[in-house]
């Protein structure tokens, strides 16, 4: 681990703490989006894994059409996770996918909307383009939402996210930069409204130069200031020499008294479950909040039929069991203390880490296996010395805990004997043929 991945050395940019801000839902962010776009004057930059051809996503395209035509010198750059805009949308036919809307955007309106699909392998199932970040003007967004109707609760269903606004030119710079020098030069990157549609074979010839260009990104700030209230960015790709990687073990060794972890999918790599099992015998509490199976976007209703991916919240609930069993000695000593969130229909998409009301990490990272090797992931940490967003971050847990239940013991958890029998069945085909182990990898 290198001097410039530690935590004391990161360059931190000092934020003042009413330039902050702490969204509590989707609708409270999709409405804080659509007036930060109509207030744009000078630019705005998306990175999300996908902005989708729904009726969510055609809004977040209205508006920005809107602003480029009140103001034509507004710079308006998506970012977007290539595989995935060629992904066929559900339900529709081949050619029906994202990355045609992309083009047909720019033929009816020819460069307004510059949108780059970002390709970090040659098939999506090895690694994805994972960044999040809106930039508009001098304002930073950081969720870990996309642009879609669930993602924006634009209709009745909804996924939870985190929304946190910050104003910061010097923020907002880095991020925008970062991305700059990271993909505009790279030929790992594609235009859509100037390039054709279509599965790119040379990228395989690219790869390793892409790779190795992607290894090298960072964030950098003008000015390293010391204050009572920073951020620093992060970002890092792959097993080795990965800044964010590094930074959340950093982290979890910093805890002094209370880590509260979020994470959507229960399926911690090994040297965050070590670091974690070091905390409870420090004596050190430690509170993870997780989705339920039903609120993971992977879970198929008992009346559909079941898929090799409706299999994942299943994995992760068996993961969590078992993790449970370890420590229960350690949720006897209310050391640990684990909830569980689910909420109707509704999905469960939260990250990040709060250590003891101090370090406040955001970060798109699953804090899985996949997005700790494969995957080009992003992060913001907020060093809050003096305790300044204590009422913010507060009244962020309490809203995220409000459809959450506490796990006493294993048995409030289902097991493999109480899942239908078709799921039965498939879990039990997987772990014969070890396959369970390598969706463990890639999911």
């Amino acid at each position: 681990m290198t001097n410039s991945n530690s935590i004391e050395s990161l360059l931190k940019t000092t934020i003042s703490y009413s330039d902050i801000a702490i969204l509590l839902t989707p609708k409270d962010y999709l409405n804080q989006l659509l007036t930060l776009i109509e207030r744009a004057t000078t630019r705005i930059y998306i990175t999300v894994l996908y902005l989708e051809n729904d009726a969510a996503g055609r809004l977040i395209i209205k508006h920005l059409i809107i602003a480029k035509e009140k103001n034509p010198q507004l710079d308006i750059r998506v970012f977007v996770d290539f595989h995935r805009a060629h992904r066929q949308l559900e339900k529709q036919k081949y050619d029906i996918r994202n990355a045609t809307f992309y083009r047909e955007i720019d033929q009816q309106y020819p460069n307004f909307i510059r949108i780059y699909g970002v390709a970090i392998k040659s098939q999506e199932l090895f690694g994805v383009m994972h960044l999040k970040g809106i930039v508009i003007d001098d304002t930073l967004i950081y969720t870990g939402a996309s642009i879609n109707n669930i993602y924006l609760n634009y209709h009745e269903r909804y996924r939870y996210d985190r929304y946190w606004i910050i104003k910061s030119r010097e923020l907002s710079n880095s991020f925008i930069d970062c991305l700059i020098y990271t993909f505009l030069s790279s030929k790992g990157v594609y235009q859509f409204n100037h390039q054709a549609l279509g599965k790119i074979n040379p990228l395989k010839k690219k790869e390793a130069v892409q790779y190795k260009h992607l290894t090298r990104a960072r964030y950098h700030l003008d000015r390293n200031k010391n204050g009572d209230l920073t951020g620093a960015p992060l970002i890092g790709i792959g097993k080795r020499n990965n800044q964010l990687n590094n930074i959340i073990h950093q982290l979890m060794l910093q805890v002094k008294q209370h880590l509260v972890l979020y994470t959507p999918y229960f399926n911690l790599p090994k040297i965050l479950k070590k670091d974690i099992t070091y905390l409870l015998r420090s004596g050190i509490k430690v509170e993870i909040v997780v989705g339920d199976k039903h609120a993971n976007d992977f879970f198929i209703p008992q009346d559909q039929a079941i898929t090799m991916m409706g299999l994942i919240p299943y994995i992760y609930e068996i993961n969590l069991l078992k993790f449970i069993k370890c420590h229960q000695r350690s949720i006897d000593e209310k050391l640990l203390l684990i909830r569980i969130w689910r909420h109707d229909a509704n999905s469960f998409h939260l990250k990040g880490m709060n250590i003891d009301n101090r370090y406040h990490l955001l970060t798109g990272n699953n804090l899985n296996p996949r997005a700790w090797r494969l995957d080009f992931e992003n992060g913001l940490l907020i060093d809050d010395r003096l305790g300044q967003l204590i009422n913010l971050t507060d009244q962020e847990h309490r809203q995220v805990i409000k459809h959450t239940t506490i796990i006493k013991n294993g048995e409030q958890i289902e097991t493999q004997f109480d899942y239908p029998i078709k799921v039965r069945k498939w879990l039990a085909r997987l772990r014969w043929s070890n396959l369970d182990k390598l969706m463990k990898q890639y999911m």
